[in-house]
């Protein structure tokens, strides 16, 4: 009887390498029988996913995650006791995804945390409070504009303050940079006065909207936080309104391996574009299965394959994937068609008949299925 180092040995070079050494370090703690069971089912599901030469993966998985997309309700979702805090779902956020859209209608951001920080809430509360962009809007508990001696008053409310964790002199030391045209801003105590040399009702308003706006602390972009506890891994996490990747990544407190933005590009400048191609069958999926709507994950990777398979993110369209297509009948037979083939033909380019498209619209036989298979016979 063949021996599980054996067998494993022989498979080594049939399986992917994360799948083998996944199995090698599944089966070294078990017996004999058990681990030669595991091998052979391992080798077994492997082998039934993989795709026959000549399958028509494309127009499977065009149809298997199109038809369930036309069963997707228009509704949005919000967080309780925010009803600004809410965010696209359903086919909205499909069509965001394959769109590769450069900003979300709601940017937001599931920042998870390290031991111990996730296990307590007000541990995590804190750390929320770091993140949270503060602006002197949120401290203020008093704003009287005197439009005739071109003076802004504000007054600080001392229970926010307390509360962000901030001192006067916090205040002080970043309003007090703050520089502008005929304006000098100077603080006593709790008040910040604005004063203009030149007093003009419109630019009073603008002044008085952009000092309210000021950052005193927390991460730029970061509108609003909230804290979620997921009771399967009993861990406090925070999600996020407004989106600051690469700045919430260096905190000490944030567990980097699993924190992630729902903004594409984002994610595809901070970590690369194979996070973005995860991130895009991830978003997928999980529109997908909050519909109820099973699909194998592996049409998600399709499309994310196709996305950015050029080292960049594109989107499904004219303007990313299809309009990058070498064919140029491909290319008319989405969109545009009269000006894609009178471009073709002023670039003299010439038709290879590779694909599907091209072939369907010369009424040729489609390179997929049968239509693969070249015989040669001889007489």
């Amino acid at each position: 009887m063949i021996s599980k180092q054996e067998l494993l040995a022989k498979i080594s070079a049939v399986l992917p390498q994360p799948l083998y050494r996944e199995l090698e370090n599944a089966v070294k703690d078990l017996d004999e029988e058990r681990a030669l069971r595991l091998i052979h089912r391992v080798l077994r599901l492997y082998i039934t996913s993989l795709v026959d030469p000549g399958e028509a993966i494309g127009i499977v998985t065009a149809q298997s995650i199109g038809e369930p997309g036309t069963q997707m309700i228009l509704r949005s979702f919000h967080y309780a006791g925010l009803r600004e805090f809410s965010m696209a779902r359903g086919l909205p956020r499909l069509i965001e995804i394959v769109d590769a859209r450069r900003t979300p209608s709601t940017p937001l951001m599931f920042v998870y945390l390290k031991p111990p920080y996730n296990k307590n809430r007000e541990a995590a509360e804190t750390v929320a409070k770091r993140i949270q962009q503060v602006t002197l809007e949120m401290l203020a508990k008093e704003v009287d504009v005197d439009y005739v001696a071109g003076t802004i008053t504000i007054t600080l409310d001392q229970e926010q303050l307390k509360y962000r964790g901030l001192s006067l002199k916090d205040v002080e030391r970043v309003v007090t940079k703050t520089k502008g045209k005929d304006m000098a801003v100077s603080m006593r105590g709790s008040t910040i006065t604005v004063s203009l040399t030149t007093p003009d009702i419109l630019k009073m308003r603008k002044i008085r909207d952009k000092v309210l706006q000021i950052r005193i602390s927390g991460i730029k972009g970061i509108r609003k936080v909230v804290l979620q506890h997921d009771s399967k891994n009993d861990e406090w996490y925070i999600v996020t309104e407004g989106s600051n990747l690469e700045a919430v990544l260096q905190l000490e407190e944030v567990d980097q391996s699993r924190t992630y933005s729902n903004d594409l590009h984002e994610v595809e400048e901070v970590l690369g574009i194979e996070a973005a191609r995860a991130l895009v069958a991830q978003e997928i999926k999980r529109v997908l299965e909050e519909q109820g709507l099973d699909v194998d994950i592996r049409h998600m990777y399709l499309v994310a394959d196709t996305m950015t398979w050029s080292g960049r993110l594109k989107p499904i369209g004219r303007h990313g994937v299809v309009g990058a297509k070498e064919s140029p009948l491909a290319r008319a037979a989405f969109e545009v068609t009269v000006k894609t083939l009178v471009e073709a033909s002023v670039r003299g380019e010439e038709e290879q008949f590779k694909g599907v498209v091209e072939n369907i619209v010369a009424g040729r036989y489609v390179p997929v299925g049968t239509g693969i298979v070249r015989l040669l016979m001889q007489f």
